[in-house]
């Protein structure tokens, strides 16, 4: 996916973690998040917005600034990589959401991340 305005491309891969989750019925997922500076000018992330949907269709919001701890400034040609972690009630789900990022120039745009599945592996339906 790419924010077309400031060419940031957002790759993720994501891993269920068995035995992780707090609860029993609880389900624990990890992903891993590759941010590329494909565009001509540096670019700071400032927050984060995630929209986590399980199973049952309950979703949960999440915001706030940064990443991990860090608001991170790409480089053009440079990239910043980070993994986290969800917890789910169900075994499937989704997450999508978007980087608020501000580019050298001052302008402030959102780099969007498109839907992505959270689920146990060789579930059957």
């Amino acid at each position: 996916m790419l924010a077309t305005e400031h060419s940031i491309q957002i790759e993720v891969h994501t891993q269920y973690l068995p035995g992780q989750a707090p609860e029993q019925s609880q389900f624990a997922f990890a992903y891993h998040i590759k941010i590329e500076n494909q565009g001509p000018q540096e670019v700071q992330l400032l927050n984060r917005f995630w929209l986590i949907t399980d199973g049952n269709g309950k979703n949960t919001e999440v915001k706030g600034p940064g990443v991990i701890g860090q608001q991170p400034t790409i480089a053009p040609g440079a990239q910043f990589e980070y993994s986290s972690g969800a917890i789910l009630d169900t075994p499937v789900g989704s997450m999508q959401g978007y980087y608020e990022m501000r580019a050298q120039d001052g302008l402030v745009f959102n780099a969007p991340i498109d839907v992505f599945s959270l689920r146990v592996p060789n579930l059957v339906n």
